[in-house]
């Protein structure tokens, strides 16, 4: 509480903020999201986390890190929905893979935020190529608290930071785990090798293979 000048005491209401967790594939992004609600929820603070429908990679609803750390969820196909599922006593708003989202949830997370919530989102910063993906860079500029986790290079055991797509594919939105991607390092991360083995194998044989 705290007294104004004109000798009345109101309650002040509570500033909210933006928190950004980003980071390569395979950085623990996901776990520290699902770290942070937890940790709401020992606090008593009432929690709805979010996740864009299109990634069903390894539970329907939940929220699941790689390594199959999981938290109750609810699906949405676009960052407007997430407005209108929440909840009035709502404090703490969790969304996972945020770059799946369009520039909307710009907007969203600063008007949650605005309302005196805490908005907690997870994802890419950069795509395939190493570019900034989707609203991400937006997200980080307005938010409060930004947190780049790291990975280890699968091919030097160095600290990684680019998303490696190891199969033959040019699209810029693929969802996969392993079997299509892995972490790298500055040095090892090689962007074009996800086109060069589309031509590879797309390229008609040879009389010579034939």
């Amino acid at each position: 509480m705290q007294t104004v000048n004109d000798g009345f005491t109101r309650p002040q209401p509570q500033p909210g903020w933006i928190e950004v967790i980003v980071g390569c594939m395979f950085s623990g992004k996901t776990e520290e999201l699902i770290k942070q609600v937890r940790r709401a929820h020992f606090a008593k603070q009432k929690v709805q986390t979010f996740k864009p429908r299109i990634d069903s990679r390894y539970h329907e609803k939940d929220v699941a890190s790689h390594n199959q750390t999981r938290t109750e969820a609810i699906p949405v196909a676009d960052a407007d929905d997430i407005e209108r599922l929440l909840e009035p006593s709502t404090v703490v708003v969790a969304i996972d893979e945020g770059q799946f989202f369009g520039d909307n949830i710009v907007d969203v997370a600063t008007r949650l935020a605005e309302q005196g919530r805490r908005v907690i989102i997870a994802g890419l910063d950069t795509d395939w190529r190493a570019r900034p993906f989707g609203p991400m860079p937006q997200l980080m500029a307005v938010a409060e608290v930004v947190r780049k986790q790291h990975a280890i290079c699968r091919v030097c055991g160095g600290p990684a930071s680019r998303t490696q797509r190891l199969i033959s594919a040019v699209e810029d939105i693929v969802v996969g785990s392993t079997e299509a991607y892995e972490a790298r390092c500055r040095r090892h991360f090689d962007p074009e090798l996800g086109a060069r083995r589309l031509t590879e194998r797309t390229e008609p044989l040879s009389l010579s293979e034939l």
